[in-house]
């Protein structure tokens, strides 16, 4: 299992609400959270998947902008 972060602009509720089904259907993600009091939006992910094409593609279908956090 791997942790992924990425920078985004969800940053209400209903933007999660938005991002939700898109993200719970995403092959390999056990879990989720945005941090929306962080300037950043960021996007935490819990993933068995590699990579995280799956998890761009499913954001930016929900309508937001997102860019992974280089570590």
């Amino acid at each position: 299992m791997s942790t992924l972060q990425f920078k985004t602009n969800i940053n209400c509720s209903g933007c999660v609400a938005r991002v939700t089904p898109k993200l719970n259907e995403t092959k390999g993600v056990k879990s989720w959270k945005v941090d929306t009091e962080n300037p950043d939006k960021i996007l935490t992910v819990e993933t068995e998947a590699p990579g995280s094409e799956s998890i761009v593609e499913a954001v930016k279908k929900a309508g937001f902008s997102i860019e992974p956090i280089k570590k």
